[in-house]
């Protein structure tokens, strides 16, 4: 079984590395971060090390988020599409297998284009003070933010037949899970509270940019990956009997 997963993700994954496209995506997506950075993490105003670093943390985790979305978007729609998902699904491998090696793939490129990134706030630690500390907790939260909105972006492959309706799917659910916290404010009481702790980056991400490693902001992520990854389990599976 873990053999198939394996083969699977060597699949997935030879197809960036193969082509020009992984790298070239990575690169866009690195040449948008250090636009970002320099633009608004730096910027022109006097500013101590440590906030020019929770900025980065701030900026590069919107574009984990879409690198995300991007890369998981082809996972399981490109199957669809190409009408490859029928070879893919008689195979002895169950669909729970299926999704986790279809995630992992589209993982461990987005944890490439994370660790890529690291030159930045190399560059903030030479020429500032900064805690290393700090470095380290804020890339656990963007490899584990990067793996959560990996997880929406498979859900919305998986309830797709086309990468065009997965991205929005994905991009529609992302959103949504972002702006929770502002419905929060909204709402009174327990019930506001269990809103915002739903919200996907205002609770749990902003520790992680100052370099606090919340255990509770970590479960958090593992559920939303178990949560989204099972219903695309789900989602495959009905695909599977309905045909």
């Amino acid at each position: 079984m873990f053999k198939i997963v394996q083969l699977i993700v060597h699949r997935e994954l030879s197809q960036y590395f193969k082509t020009w496209s992984g790298y070239i995506f990575i690169s866009i997506l690195l040449l948008l971060t250090g636009l970002l950075y320099n633009a608004f993490a730096v910027g022109t105003s006097a500013k101590y090390s440590a906030d020019v670093l929770s900025d980065f943390f701030f900026l590069a985790s919107g574009t984990t988020m879409v690198c995300g979305l991007l890369l998981s978007m082809r996972v399981i729609a490109e199957e669809n599409q190409a009408g490859s998902m029928p070879i893919l699904t008689s195979a002895p491998i169950t669909d729970g297998y299926i999704i986790i090696a279809k995630f992992l793939s589209a993982y461990i490129m987005t944890s490439i284009y994370i660790i890529s990134t690291i030159f930045m706030p190399i560059l903030i630690f030479w020429h500032g003070s900064v805690n290393l500390g700090h470095i380290f907790g804020g890339y656990v939260g963007l490899l584990f933010l990067g793996a959560a909105s990996t997880a929406i972006g498979v859900l919305g492959s998986a309830a797709a037949r086309s990468q065009l309706f997965a991205i929005v799917i994905s991009s529609i659910t992302l959103v949504f899970m972002l702006t929770l916290w502002l419905v929060a404010r909204l709402v009174d009481g327990p019930f506001g509270d269990m809103i915002q702790y739903m919200a996907l980056h205002h609770k749990h991400f902003r520790p992680f940019m100052d370099g606090t490693i919340k255990i509770s902001s970590i479960i958090f992520y593992l559920s939303v990956i178990l949560i989204f990854l099972t219903m695309a389990r789900n989602l495959l599976e009905g695909q599977r009997w309905r045909s």
